[in-house]
């Protein structure tokens, strides 16, 4: 049942075929600047269905996309079913956490934190309640992004080098870096790689 909750998901996601073709809705934002494969781009606010895997990278992925696919499909208090809009957003999720004495603190490990945006048609208000208490929804206010976009495959080495590319851009072109990089994905795991369309994005000043 998980599987099939999964491939019905990455259909949804992709309303589309094994090429790449995308007719969900996109996240809108207004572009600023742009440098070859380098943006600059003003979000408005954005509302998300977010939840934090803890797991890595390669299982994070699939235990992420079921629980917010379960979701959007009807898993909710109206049970109603909700379009996708992309892009898919995953990011590490680090924190540290009170414990009993003698130790005062231990680092919790690598989560990850998977997010899926909310078509606009949704206010926070209006948007249907998660019956899973592990899926959140959460307004995210607008803010501006520097954004790298590739294609290929999408994987943790991939989205670390892609990173620091843009991380050493932004310092050289004297942008105040606000946040930790975080990937979006924007097509299902059997679209092929020369066709995907992923970005690496960071919140700058």
């Amino acid at each position: 049942m998980k599987k099939l909750l999964q491939m019905l998901a990455s259909l949804y996601l992709a309303g589309c075929s094994m090429v790449g073709a995308r007719t969900s809705e996109e996240a809108p934002f207004t572009l600023l600047t742009e440098s070859d494969d380098i943006q600059i781009r003003q979000y408005k606010d954005l509302l998300v269905a977010e939840t934090i895997i803890e797991a890595d990278y390669a299982n994070s992925g699939s235990i992420g996309f079921n629980r917010l696919a379960g979701y959007i499909f009807g898993k909710n208090i109206s049970q109603d079913k909700i379009a996708m809009t992309t892009p898919v957003f995953r990011e590490q999720d680090s924190e540290k956490i009170a414990m009993t004495a003698p130790v005062l603190q231990e680092q919790t490990g690598t989560k990850w934190v998977m997010s899926f945006v909310m078509p606009s048609s949704y206010s926070l208000s209006t948007l249907p309640q998660p019956l899973n208490p592990l899926v959140t929804i959460k307004q995210i206010p607008g803010k501006k992004v520097a954004v790298l976009r590739y294609s290929g495959s999408l994987n943790e080495q991939v989205i670390a080098e892609k990173a620091k590319v843009l991380m050493t851009w932004l310092e050289q072109n004297h942008y105040q870096i606000l946040s930790k990089a975080r990937s979006a994905a924007f097509d299902p795991p059997w679209t092929i790689p020369s066709l995907r369309r992923n970005e690496v994005h960071v919140d700058v000043e």
